[in-house]
């Protein structure tokens, strides 16, 4: 069933793992897609996929922490599909240490990519989203437009060498709660998914522990040692760590038009983990 047909979704983050998922899903659901990553081929591989499913795609490449990328992107839904209905403020990653050797780049690199830029992203589409629910309250259209921030179970019960990390997605569920309180009243749902264990390149099994992704010129150590990959398993009542795809459909549930009276709220997607 297509319930998103017609809408325009903008997602951060989305030329791989979670993101790409989120964004082929709500494709599949009608959405058209503003696919971002800092790798342009990753991002227009996605936008390819999603034109093959019938649904409309384009790419903003680049990285949410710079400064215009947030005008650019929400620009870039107004020019190509006259209209913004779905925000998922997905990207991130980490940079892990405990805090005596935590230096400010780190800190400041997990705040600005976890909280900042949604900020900024929301702050450049508020103007937009005000006029276009203008509109329809004068035409009296109820529409509901969707926001989803990605948080994590860090951010909710914080993780020892995850300082600031967890800071970064404690704030996300900050913002979540301010903003489903000052937009409200544009029929706008803002709600969080929290994610625990999902299976993406940055918590694959590494047994020498010398994994590392380049992000924006740094190069981020990734990947969990296998034993410590496995007692996190067993500590999930449903025995296993999630994929990115049933990551995605935790986002789709607050993307649909079921979810027009939930706002405010931060869903935890973990496989029944205990925070």
């Amino acid at each position: 069933m297509q319930n998103l047909t017609g809408k325009v979704a903008l997602v951060t983050g989305s030329g791989r793992g979670i993101g790409r998922s989120i964004a082929l899903k709500l494709a599949k659901h009608g959405a058209r897609v503003v696919v971002n990553d800092l790798d342009i081929a990753l991002a227009e591989e996605v936008v390819a996929i999603i034109q093959s499913l019938g649904s409309e795609a384009t790419a903003c490449v680049g990285s949410v922490t710079e400064v215009g990328f947030a005008e650019r992107f929400v620009n870039t839904a107004m020019t190509h599909f006259q209209g913004l209905d779905i925000i998922v403020n997905n990207a991130g990653y980490t940079w892990d240490n405990v805090i005596q050797k935590m230096t400010d780049e780190q800190w400041d690199a997990m705040l600005d990519v976890h909280v900042k830029a949604p900020f900024r992203i929301l702050r450049a589409a508020q103007p937009i989203i005000r006029h276009l629910s203008k509109a329809e309250a004068e035409a009296g259209k109820e529409i509901f437009r969707k926001v989803v921030n990605i948080s994590s179970i860090a951010g909710l019960g914080g993780n020892a060498g995850q300082a600031n990390y967890s800071a970064g997605k404690a704030g996300v569920v900050g913002l979540t709660l301010a903003l489903a309180k000052e937009w409200g009243r544009m029929k706008v749902n803002v709600n969080c998914v929290a994610f625990g264990f999902i299976k993406t390149r940055l918590t694959e099994s590494t047994a020498d522990g010398d994994a590392t992704v380049n992000i924006e010129g740094r190069d981020i150590k990734v990947g969990i040692n296998p034993s410590l990959a496995k007692m996190f398993e067993q500590s999930i009542p449903l025995g296993r760590a999630g994929t990115p795809d049933e990551a995605a459909d935790a986002v789709y549930l607050l993307c649909s038009p079921e979810s027009n009276y939930i706002s405010g709220q931060t869903l935890v997607c973990g496989g029944g983990i205990s925070i």
